[in-house]
């Protein structure tokens, strides 16, 4: 299967989408250790097939980006991107400033339907003296 590759830009504020047939790399010990790669966040699609066919990715890419796209707070200064494997596990990557918005963006991917896992490799970008001039 292709590489597909969609980025869209919204004004200023950035998402971007890719799918691979490779596995997407383990996450870096910074998401919460609740959600780590061996669990399964979405216990009731245990009994789907391990590979989704091309279409299921598109649908997938297209809900991921249209609910991070709608979280409260997603700002200017945020950069979200995101990574959707065959076997249903979503790779979320990017800056943000808020680390809520961080912990917003894994619990809207988990419930999407055909996500089995939700790696979250988003950085919390430090407070800055100067962000309140």
């Amino acid at each position: 299967m292709k590489a597909l590759v969609l980025a869209v830009v919204l004004g200023a504020v950035s998402v971007y989408a890719q799918t691979s047939t490779s596995t997407p790399q383990q996450n870096t010990g910074i998401s919460n250790p609740a959600t780590s790669p061996q669990q399964n966040p979405n216990p009731r699609n245990t009994t789907r097939p391990q590979n989704l066919s091309e279409r299921g990715i598109e649908r997938i890419i297209k809900e991921v980006h249209h609910e991070l796209v709608l979280l409260p707070f997603y700002g200017v200064f945020d950069n979200l991107a995101y990574q959707v494997a065959p076997d249903g596990t979503v790779t979320l990557m990017g800056q943000v400033v808020r680390p809520t918005l961080k912990s917003d963006a894994e619990n809207v991917v988990k419930k999407i339907e055909g996500v089995e896992r939700v790696v979250n490799q988003i950085k919390v970008l430090p407070v800055s003296p100067n962000d309140d001039r």
